[in-house]
């Protein structure tokens, strides 16, 4: 009995008074409080009553499930387009998903309010293509060129041939330069 320290074998005091009688404790080494126990002892024994459960009659916690608006979002775009061509580096520490760029913008185009839900997904995926972002969407071949938004395709045209003016404009200056 004086081995355990759990309170299931009798209380603190029937283990003190056990102790005191068989000398482990000398009586000037008592505890303060063992006198006024002795005097004024409780009207209930406070005992260690091991909890009565049946292991099959346990409830179990029902947890509900938790769902952000973002996770309709991110479920309609893995859908649509999947995980993307590249896998995720969680090495670099401000990475950030292409879904999540896409969750972003639809929240960012939603909080303005001028488009329906229906045609919203589709805003924000022309939205991410005008920042330089392309999504393709899932078992989707390559965009051909006769496909594409003629807005687009001039944008691109323009900004070739302004790529090749400028690069003819720095030859013409570099051959002017060079020492005959």
């Amino acid at each position: 009995m004086a081995g355990s320290r759990l309170e299931k074998f009798g209380t603190v005091f029937t283990r003190v008074r056990d102790l005191m009688r068989t000398g482990v404790i000398k009586p000037l080494e008592k505890p303060i409080w063992y006198d006024v126990y002795e005097a004024f002892p409780p009207k209930r024994e406070p005992l260690y009553v091991k909890p009565h459960t049946r292991p099959c009659t346990k409830k179990q916690d029902a947890v509900p499930q938790i769902f952000y608006r973002e996770d309709e979002v991110r479920a309609k775009f893995y859908v649509l387009y999947g995980t993307g061509p590249r896998p995720l580096d969680l090495s670099r520490t401000h990475f950030v998903s292409t879904c999540q760029r896409f969750v972003d913008k639809y929240m960012e185009l939603k909080s303005q309010g001028e488009l329906e839900e229906s045609a919203l997904f589709e805003e924000t995926a022309k939205a991410l293509l005008t920042e330089g972002l392309t999504l393709r969407r899932r078992g989707a071949l390559p965009v051909s060129a006769e496909s594409r938004d003629p807005v687009l395709e001039l944008k691109l045209t323009d900004m070739l041939v302004e790529q090749q003016s400028l690069g003819s404009v720095s030859e013409e200056t570099t051959e002017s330069t060079r020492p005959m």
